[in-house]
């Protein structure tokens, strides 16, 4: 079979599994490792320590498959619906919308699975390939970009001049040489810097780059300790992830609508109410977010950002919720609790953390709750 038509073929076949956007690229050296390197070396990961362990083998792909001749650069589209309304309501919790749906870990390595037996068994062509979405360590945005799948927006986001913004990216490593596409090299971006501008926490430090220190994203799901106190009051009603820069991105307006199923927003996702949640012990955790992304905030991870959402909120009715949050056996959960209670303008609440005083062994709890009687 000539390069031309199994490129063709395998690409058919990306786009029958869903995939929206498929390019090829030719295996070489990383061309923005330095750049990687010098993010990480300023302290932008955070405490996402993974990201330097992995960084030299992000540096050229035959480092994990050293047979690799070709990278295949998939986008799968996650853009299900718009909301009936702007989750603007502080007693409703905003989960980010890739996490409205089943977990898309397993939805798309499925895929990539039936993409890499399709290339070997039924186009016979390749021994060895290995696949990634979101979990692998290659720079995904600059294989994407060069496959022409689009340029890096200002937010750091890959970005398709036709399809926007809202897609998972994937790789896929082959031993076969495929008909490879050209790079996008355009940035249109151009003067706009409405998402920089609309960052809550500025995380955003200059043009594609974000310090993670201060992304939503990453405070909700992979910062694991405390959330700084001075980020808090910016999060709003933020519990799981931020979608506000592609929200807000031009590029988006137009977006199609993603037609997987397995991606459509459970009901109970989409704008939950934060008093709910903040009752949730872990059994009840682990059975409404079972086979969803929310699942690795963690219950503790996820209480916590409830608790400062609640916070936000500062109504009186959540001093009952924030409360039982005080009492919970995870200190990140009584800490923050007793944060948000800080915020409540009600006698009741600095009753609540007066008593709390009494018991509390946690010293990171006692400042936090000594803090909150302060305020």
């Amino acid at each position: 079979m000539s390069t031309a038509s199994l490129t063709r073929l395998l690409k058919q076949k990306a786009a029958e599994l869903g995939f929206e956007l498929v390019g090829a690229v030719p295996v070489s050296r990383s061309k923005s490792i330095d750049i990687y390197n010098a993010w990480l070396k300023k302290g932008y990961a955070g405490s996402m320590a993974y990201l330097e362990r992995h960084a030299e083998l992000k540096e050229d792909p035959r480092r994990l498959l050293p047979q690799t001749m070709t990278l295949l650069a998939l986008g799968f589209n996650y853009n299900t619906v718009e909301p009936s309304f702007r989750i603007n309501n502080p007693e409703l919790g905003c989960i980010s919308r890739y996490a409205w749906g089943d977990d898309y870990h397993k939805l798309i390595r499925s895929k990539l699975s039936k993409l890499e037996n399709y290339l070997r068994e039924e186009l016979n062509a390749g021994k060895l390939s290995r696949s990634f979405v979101d979990s692998g360590p290659v720079l995904e945005r600059e294989v994407a970009q060069r496959a022409g799948l689009g340029w890096i927006g200002k937010h750091s986001n890959l970005i398709n001049w036709k399809k926007g913004s809202w897609f998972f990216l994937a790789e896929l490593l082959v031993d076969v040489q495929l008909e490879t596409d050209l790079p996008f090299t355009r940035v249109d971006c151009g003067t706009c810097t409405i998402c920089i501008e609309a960052c809550p926490t500025e995380a955003i430090v200059a043009d594609r780059t974000v310090d993670a220190r201060r992304c939503i994203s990453y405070l909700t799901i992979e910062l694991k300790e405390a959330i700084p106190t001075e980020l808090r009051p910016k999060m709003g009603n933020l519990i799981f992830g931020c979608d506000i820069c592609q929200q807000v991105c031009p590029w988006n307006k137009d977006a199609p609508k993603s037609k997987e199923t397995a991606l459509q927003p459970r009901p109970e996702n989409v704008a939950p109410r934060l008093l709910d949640l903040m009752k949730l012990d872990q059994a009840a955790f682990s059975k409404r977010f079972r086979n969803s992304p929310v699942k690795r905030a963690k219950r503790r991870g996820f209480s916590r950002n409830v608790a400062v959402a609640l916070g936000n909120w500062a109504d009186p009715q959540a001093i009952p919720a924030l409360s039982l949050g005080l009492q919970d056996t995870e200190s990140l959960i009584r800490s923050h609790a007793a944060w948000a209670l800080g915020q409540i303008p009600d006698l009741q609440a600095k009753t609540k953390l007066e008593e709390a005083r009494k018991t509390e062994k946690n010293p990171e709890v006692l400042a936090e709750i000594e803090d909150a009687l302060i305020v």
